[in-house]
């Protein structure tokens, strides 16, 4: 799961988007839509690097199951 600063990003895209809304402000709520899809892109990132992550830490745990005897490299961090 994506870290504290990207929600922040978004929540702050959000505000931007509001304020720049209500004041007709275009340019601002451009802006605060940028903020909100980089946090998300972000997010959706950081979400594929902890699924390859566990994915391989499961394969380096099938080795680790079939052959205890044999020395294997610390899971991926």
């Amino acid at each position: 799961m994506g870290d504290l600063s990207n929600k922040a990003e978004g929540v702050g895209g959000k505000i931007k988007e509001g304020i720049g809304e209500a004041t007709g402000n275009e340019s601002l709520a451009d802006e605060g839509r940028a903020d909100q899809t980089k946090a998300d892109i972000k997010e959706a990132v950081s979400d594929a690097g902890d699924k390859i992550k566990d994915g391989a830490n499961k394969v380096l745990g099938s080795f680790q199951d079939k052959d205890p005897d044999v020395e294997h490299p610390e899971a991926v961090n």
